[in-house]
């Protein structure tokens, strides 16, 4: 079976307006379904083919420095995961924080709920060039990463929590070259709190080995 584009969760104007409808529609509609199309012609005839879409991306992770056929692979593979989680990572009327055993995690980690969202956005802003920053489990532990261009933090055995996109493609047209603008709009009031609390939940157990695939 080819990997389909996932449906949003959300209509296209939901985000509104931290994220228009605008944007949204040429984000989901043109740039993630390009990816998941090249995707799917890229792995057709191969071992890959009919392959999930994290057992793609770490077979080709790992076959990147010897093959150049697998570093095109594993931009669009792991480019459609981390849309995927980017959806899942926003909701409508979202943000104002972590609530239980996140929330205790974040304060012991980060000093307080506003010392995480101002580390995380200045991560965010200042990440040079095209990329996504990240708020992951490693090892027990809360850190704040960026990932440059398609870099994806599950092939480094970090469990993604939440995802913001700052490629100019998710934000330029409401924004133009304000990303710090945009940044700290999604961080205080799009942030799906609900899907990191459920994704740290399953990450804490112990029979979870690695990050689960966004629904």
């Amino acid at each position: 079976m080819p990997i389909v584009l996932p449906k949003l969760p959300y209509d296209y104007d939901a985000l509104a307006p931290i994220v228009s409808g605008a944007t949204l529609r040429f984000h989901y509609d043109r740039h993630h379904r390009a990816y998941i199309d090249a995707l799917n012609a890229l792995v057709r005839h191969t071992d890959l083919a009919d392959r999930t879409l994290d057992v793609i991306i770490h077979r080709a992770a790992g076959r990147r420095a010897n093959d150049p056929a697998a570093v095109a692979i594993f931009n669009n593979a792991a480019q459609a995961w981390n849309h995927a989680f980017y959806w899942q990572s926003l909701r409508p009327k979202g943000g104002g924080g972590p609530r239980g055993v996140l929330a205790a995690r974040i304060e012991a980690d980060f000093g307080s709920e506003r010392g995480f969202a101002d580390a995380f956005t200045a991560a965010a802003t200042s990440h040079f060039g095209s990329g996504w920053a990240w708020l992951v489990l490693e090892r027990g532990a809360l850190r704040i990463v960026t990932t440059s261009n398609a870099g994806t933090p599950i092939v480094n055995g970090q469990t993604p929590l939440l995802v913001v996109d700052v490629w100019e493609h998710a934000y330029y047209l409401d924004y133009q070259q304000r990303r710090a603008d945009y940044v700290a709009n999604v961080v205080d009031n799009l942030l799906n709190w609900d899907f990191a609390a459920q994704t740290f939940a399953r990450a804490s157990e112990p029979s979870v080995q690695s990050a689960a695939l966004p629904a």
